[in-house]
């Protein structure tokens, strides 16, 4: 069965974005870029990935994707109606309208969403995108977590869960540490 991965980039103090959507005070080094680019070359937004030399690369890890309205809104600004498109795109909105079909909006329960997802036989795992109330509303069919841990306090921001208290316990099941002081982590829902 496939997986629901939350592929996130978060400050010390747990944010994953500023109070405005920001998110570039987080220090990427040449090295970390490279390993990202390498591993996880899907989770480039698609203009980014012409940038970076990586249009065309296969995905390896996703190859669907799930993200609330909040981070969908900035493609906008690119502009695009559709920032991964190389990647099934799903935004999980009660008031969004996409014209776009390559980008379906999801106004349902995410949750159903997700386990309609996780049933598909694809070979590939869903990446939550964000952003942190969907990645509360979805803590339950979330099974694994890759936690890219930047070495910075942004003060105030978008929280890396937004949601109820619901203590769910997480195994680390692997590190990895970069010269700009990041760290990636994998957990397992345990």
């Amino acid at each position: 069965m496939r997986k629901l991965v939350y592929y996130v980039g978060v400050s010390l103090d747990g944010y994953i974005a500023g109070p405005n959507a920001e998110f570039d005070f987080y220090p990427v080094s040449d090295q970390m870029a490279a390993w990202i680019n390498d591993r996880y070359p899907e989770t480039l937004p698609t203009h980014v990935r012409k940038l970076v030399g990586l249009e065309g690369v296969p995905n390896k890890v996703f190859d669907t994707l799930v993200m609330g309205r909040g981070t969908y809104e900035p493609a906008l600004d690119v502009p695009t109606t559709s920032p991964y498109s190389h990647l099934r795109q799903y935004v999980v909105s009660s008031t969004l309208t996409i014209d776009d079909p390559t980008v379906q909006v999801e106004t349902g329960d995410p949750i159903e969403l997700i386990r309609r997802l996780k049933a598909e036989d694809t070979g590939m795992d869903i990446y939550l995108c964000g952003g942190g109330k969907l990645a509360a509303s979805l803590l339950p069919e979330i099974d694994e977590i890759i936690l890219k841990s930047y070495p910075v306090v942004a003060g105030t921001g978008i929280p890396m869960f937004s949601g109820q208290f619901r203590p769910t316990l997480f195994t680390p099941t692997r590190r990895e540490s970069f010269d700009n002081g990041a760290q990636v982590t994998w957990l397992t829902r345990a």
